[in-house]
């Protein structure tokens, strides 16, 4: 399923939605309908993994830290217990967005990761008061494997942390691979999601 999602072929008869809209054969509907399911996990697995790299590399890093700022209480999904850059703690946050969105895909049909990009703004927006202390990375996906530029950034240079720890100089293509690997796999099952259960039709 992940793979014909991916190549864009048609893996699924057209039906409806239990969101009511109708799913086209490609079955691409399901990676952006509000009633999919999967995208919390997905979130969870995303940012696990990227906390679990950290630590891994020698970076004590905690998940959705609380208490960062006192004026609006939001939360970033995580924050390293040491300096990261600059003398600065690192906080991140991580999204995953449709590429295939309508309203993404006219913007995504002309230029490689503009999703991404526009994801990443918007947590940039969002996190601006803590950015001012901590050294903030928006890492946004999307669903057909693009990530914003700032993300990249992130990825190679934790790979790099990770290269010096275990002398292993495929750790940043290791790591992108286990993060396309969550995104395909949970693109599999916001595809599912669109299904109705014939117990539940009738």
């Amino acid at each position: 399923m992940a793979v014909g999602l991916r190549l864009g072929v048609n893996i699924c008869e057209p039906h409806e939605c239990r969101c009511g809209t109708m799913v086209k054969a490609n079955g691409s509907h399901g990676l952006s309908c509000s009633l999919g399911p999967g995208r919390t996990a997905r979130h969870a697995n995303l940012n696990e993994l990227i906390c679990r790299s950290l630590v891994r590399a020698g970076i004590p890093a905690t998940k959705e830290p609380t208490g960062l700022s006192r004026t609006d209480g939001k939360r970033p999904d995580g924050l390293t217990l040491i300096p990261w850059r600059m003398g600065r703690a690192l906080i991140w946050d991580a999204t995953v967005t449709d590429t295939l969105a309508a309203s993404y895909l006219p913007s995504t049909s002309v230029a490689a990761a503009a999703a991404a990009e526009q994801a990443a703004d918007r947590k940039c927006a969002k996190y601006d008061i803590l950015s001012k202390t901590y050294h903030f990375v928006p890492l946004a996906c999307e669903t057909l494997g693009p990530i914003n530029n700032s993300g990249h950034l992130f990825i190679a240079g934790l790979g790099r942390c990770l290269s010096r720890l275990t002398e292993d100089k495929r750790e940043t293509s290791h790591l992108y691979q286990r993060i396309f690997i969550t995104i395909q796999r949970f693109n599999a099952i916001a595809f599912q999601g669109s299904f109705v259960p014939q117990d539940l039709a009738n």
